[in-house]
């Protein structure tokens, strides 16, 4: 064992300290919301631009399966594909021409 504290052992401390000071309502953590989209929303956004699944996959870079699923509500897109979702909504097209360079 180390003797004494190490720095990720006062890293930890303080990150702890914060979300304690967040429960006990003494501050406010950043945070950023992201569009959670229910299975009826992903499949307006993708009726919207008149894609087929398999089209609306391939033009995004996503899974036709994971689609489906998503909105067939089996599955619920994790973090990254709500956020991919949420441009997607918001500019289609930003995430076409990433995908394209």
């Amino acid at each position: 064992m180390t003797p004494g504290r190490t720095d990720l052992g006062r890293e930890v401390e303080a990150a702890l300290g914060e979300v304690l000071a967040h429960v006990r309502g003494e501050t406010s953590l950043p945070c950023r919301i992201v569009d959670d989209p229910a299975a009826e929303h992903i499949v307006a956004i993708r009726k919207r631009m008149n894609l087929s699944r398999q089209r609306f996959a391939d033009r995004f870079g996503l899974d036709v399966r994971a689609v489906q699923e998503w909105e067939q509500g089996r599955r619920v897109p994790d973090r990254a594909a709500r956020v991919l979702l949420t441009v997607i909504d918001r500019d289609p097209e930003a995430v076409v021409r990433a995908l394209a360079e």
